[in-house]
């Protein structure tokens, strides 16, 4: 085994106990060593944490964590098992899963495969037994690392070799990874938000007809917008206007998704001018909110950690509510670059970033945060409810 020479390392309580199969290095050449999960191999990406204690099987299917690797502060992480219900898409993107302990036993009713299995057969490679307080408090100080995940049962690493890979990704910055993610045809989904000891029960009135662009869309922001009455056309990021207008939709939404919203924004945002100028309200959802933001003359930057939890405050500025919100994002909208008749409606309370702004005088919004609640709370369901009296008042 070859290691760097005077690479700092990181060595959690598993190094004691057991052999090493799992390793973090980071871009800066500094190594977490524990024990290998999930899938065998390596996978190099952005290094986040999320704060949520539940939903790791959503967050793990989250499209928009495509190409990051996840480190949870939520010390069991395994207890409920995994499900085929509770998944955002059927390929999950996330390239990695971080723990402190072992990957618990399910002990949940509704379990059906025990998560390292389920990580196998996703390919998601995992680690742990390191100190995920100390990666954590890495991140908040320094900002989200370029790293890879390494799973080698051996436990035969080349540190050099994995050190390279990691310094020389590009990172997120100017990465369109929309284009990875989205549908490759038009489809729809017929269900309603989930029901205990019913499932997924399909849609009913049908009463609007919902074009969603699909950047990265959650299956459970389509299964809202089917609660309120509306029948689904989910198209790919690519599509032209035309296209889209032809299907005659009531509303239109702009998905969530991953990478760099002023990369997918080069051919997103014309598509979503001309969404604006048709009068159709236009609902966006985190990638899509910001480059909505983009669309209208705003900017977006990186941020230094981003937002990723299931307890995020935010304040709705125009009633004065405190939302508790789902978050997943790495990128912001600049409050400063907000033009002239786009109104800031809903900020961050942990450290002031914008979270939703609307276009005065017509029927377009959007939201930082997941209102679908996947994982989350419940607090911003009613943005659904905003959508749909939207589209009832333009007939």
């Amino acid at each position: 085994m070859t290691e760097p020479a005077n690479t700092p390392r990181e060595k959690g309580p598993a190094r004691s106990r057991r052999r090493i199969t799992g390793a973090l290095v980071l871009a800066d050449g500094s190594i977490f060593e524990g024990e290998g999960l999930g899938a065998t191999g390596h996978a190099v990406g952005e290094v986040c944490f999320n704060t949520a204690m539940t939903g790791y099987q959503e967050i793990l299917t989250d499209p928009s964590y495509a190409a990051q690797i996840v480190c949870f502060t939520f010390p069991h992480v395994g207890n409920v098992g995994t499900n085929p219900e509770d998944i955002e898409t059927t390929t999950p993107a996330a390239r990695g899963l971080i723990v402190k302990a072992g990957i618990t036993n399910p002990s949940n009713y509704r379990n059906t495969q025990h998560l390292d299995i389920w990580l196998r057969r996703n390919r998601i490679v995992g680690l742990g037994g390191i100190d995920t307080r100390a990666l954590t408090r890495r991140i908040r100080e320094q900002g989200m690392p370029n790293g890879i995940i390494a799973h080698e049962p051996t436990g035969e690493f080349d540190f050099d070799a994995l050190r390279r890979q990691a310094r020389e990704w590009p990172g997120l910055e100017g990465m369109d990874l929309a284009r990875e993610v989205t549908a490759r045809q038009n489809w729809t989904l017929d269900e309603q938000r989930w029901q205990w000891n019913a499932g997924y029960v399909p849609g009913k009135d049908n009463r609007f007809h919902v074009v969603v662009i699909d950047y990265g869309v959650k299956l459970n922001i389509l299964r809202g917008l089917s609660s309120i009455g509306a029948r689904l056309t989910v198209v790919p990021a690519m599509t032209a206007w035309d296209d889209i207008a032809r299907l005659m939709p009531d509303g239109i939404v702009l998905s969530n998704g991953p990478g760099d919203p002023s990369a997918t924004g080069t051919y997103a945002c014309p598509v979503i001018r001309k969404a604006i100028d048709s009068g159709l309200p236009v609902f966006g959802i985190c990638l899509g909110h910001q480059m909505l933001a983009l669309a209208l003359g705003a900017r977006t930057r990186k941020m230094k950690q981003g937002h990723h939890g299931a307890n995020h405050p935010v304040k709705d500025l125009s009633t004065g509510k405190v939302e508790i919100v789902s978050m997943n994002h790495g990128f912001t909208v600049d409050t400063q670059t907000l033009p002239r008749g786009v109104t800031e409606t809903h900020i961050s309370l942990f450290d002031g970033t914008n979270c939703g702004i609307a276009l005065e005088g017509r029927p377009v919004f959007s939201v930082q945060y997941h209102p679908e609640a996947s994982p989350g709370p419940h607090d911003s369901a009613y943005l659904f409810d905003r959508f749909a009296k939207a589209m009832e008042q333009r007939r």
